[in-house]
């Protein structure tokens, strides 16, 4: 199976990269920006086409939250339109698509774990336009799935976890918000679950076109902050604060908790606690001497 993975620079992208020796039954064919413009549908279907794309992970997305407020057009470009283009590809050659999205297409106004059926309420421009490409995957004709997830991290790129490890190490003191509940999510643990989607071989949408991915557990920003310096080893105080001492362009979901029994039902998969992701992931940075 040819394998197109968009987004490849990104978190999500470089734990596909980390993961494909393992699935030798697939050509793998990482791109980003540079080499294939999802925004523009002559170079998707040129760059598909000649690479005879049999399925497509879509890991590219505009993601700067904040920035997206005043970035708009650029932000529905590459989370709708672009999303949109491959979805024409798919129609065309009946190729499959795996679809990444967001739990920031909910408000966070749930009071319990949140499932694939309960109705959308974007609260900016990020979780809007995430919210279109999610629609074109699942009004489409194509053997097409979407996966939301949240709070992504990863032993690549920038991210919550750097992040904090960087700060408490120069600070030695921080204040992270606890009024805002969800789910770490471990980007290779998301990777192994979509390779193993594709590597069954049949069709992917039969079971179900919309779905919910995370690790197991939950947590409060201050939660992840706190097990991040706690397995860092590095002496940092964190002090729970509210949202409103840190006003942001863009309104975050106070509760956005994934309810994953969908996806480890129809797919017989299993999901790692959180905490026991962080560890593998901290031990890697901490192998690599990287903060």
């Amino acid at each position: 199976m040819n394998i197109l993975v968009t987004g490849s620079n990104g978190q999500l992208g470089n734990e596909i990269k980390q993961l494909g020796s393992q699935y030798p039954n697939f050509k793998f064919n990482f791109t980003d920006v540079a080499e294939m413009d999802i925004t523009n549908q002559t170079s998707v279907m040129s760059a598909c086409e000649a690479n005879k794309i049999d399925a497509i992970i879509n890991c590219a997305a505009y993601t700067a939250v904040d920035k997206a407020e005043s970035d708009e057009a650029l932000c529905a470009a590459i989370n709708a339109t672009g999303v949109a283009n491959l979805v024409a590809y798919c129609e065309k050659v009946s190729a499959k698509l795996v679809h990444v999205s967001t739990d920031y297409v909910f408000n966070g106004e749930n009071f319990r774990p949140i499932i694939e059926s309960d109705p959308i309420h974007p609260m900016g421009v990020y979780g809007q336009t995430k919210a279109e490409g999610e629609q074109h995957v699942l009004e489409s004709k194509a053997d097409a799935i979407v996966i939301r997830t949240s709070w992504l991290y990863s032993s690549f790129g920038a991210n919550f976890v750097k992040t904090i490890r960087k700060y408490a190490i120069e600070r030695g003191q921080l204040k992270v918000v606890f009024d805002q509940i969800g789910t770490p999510t471990y980007a290779a643990d998301l990777a192994k679950t979509i390779l193993e989607i594709l590597s069954n071989n049949e069709s992917i949408s039969t079971k179900g076109r919309l779905y919910h991915y995370s690790n197991e557990g939950v947590a409060s920003w201050y939660d992840f902050a706190k097990a991040i310096v706690k397995q860092s080893d590095i002496p940092c105080v964190i002090e729970p604060v509210e949202s409103t001492q840190f006003p942001t362009p863009a309104k975050r979901p106070h509760y956005s908790v994934l309810n994953k029994s969908k996806i480890k039902a129809d797919f017989d998969i299993e999901i790692p606690y959180w905490m026991d992701s962080l560890k593998k992931c901290i031990a890697i940075l901490d192998e690599q001497k990287s903060i």
